[in-house]
């Protein structure tokens, strides 16, 4: 069974991933650090960039199992890890020999997330450019000065959710949240349920 205690330590684990062994070494090599999702979990923007499939990091022809620290994770693969603090604020607090510790059922929904919110703002804004930032690590875009995407937990909602962000949030019943609306993707099983929660925020918007 997964918990909030399991999805938050997979999600803290698989955000430092992320950040220190996908985004962080691509910026070093060619100065861009998005993120993009892939079948089956999240990768570089670039090509030859490493990514995260699964419960493994893949490298190359290598694939690493995500367990043991950072740094032996990093060493294991080949990869200079290198996080982003020079490039944001809000980098992961993960420590370098800090565990790095997935639940496979944890990831597995975490995941499925993205590829759901990915195959959603396909649909929503097909001319867009979805990224999955590592700062903030939420898959989203933006259309006009509305955010939408899905973020895999945070201290405010601790489980997957869909977003619907007006930059001016207005008033009425369909905005549950100080930055717009979420809505836990338990709650959003199919690419069509998370389209249909972003359409209804948009149609939830003033007119003008």
């Amino acid at each position: 069974m997964t918990t909030s205690t399991t999805l938050t330590t997979t999600r803290r684990a698989l955000h430092a991933v992320a950040e220190r062994l996908v985004a962080g070494p691509q910026y070093a090599a060619a100065g861009d650090i998005r993120l993009a999702v892939r079948p089956g979990g999240i990768g570089g923007w670039l090509p030859a960039s490493s990514a995260i499939i699964g419960t493994e990091l893949v490298a190359g022809e290598g694939r690493y199992p995500l367990r043991g620290s950072l740094s032996e994770l990093a060493a294991a693969a080949g990869i200079t890890a290198r996080d982003l603090r020079d490039v944001y604020s809000g980098s992961p607090d993960f420590a370098t020999d800090e565990p790095v510790d997935v639940d496979p059922d944890a990831a597995a929904s975490i995941l499925r997330a993205f590829e759901l919110g990915d195959a959603a703002l396909r649909a929503l804004a097909p001319t867009e450019e979805r990224v999955l930032w590592p700062e903030h690590f939420d898959v989203g875009v933006t259309v006009a000065e509305v955010n939408y995407g899905v973020s895999p937990g945070d201290a405010l909602i601790e489980e997957p959710y869909a977003y619907v962000g007006p930059w001016v949030v207005p008033a009425g019943p369909f905005w549950n949240q100080p930055f717009g609306a979420a809505r836990v993707m338990t709650e959003l099983p199919t690419e069509r349920d998370v389209l249909d929660f972003f359409v209804a925020g948009r149609s939830a918007l003033p007119a003008g």
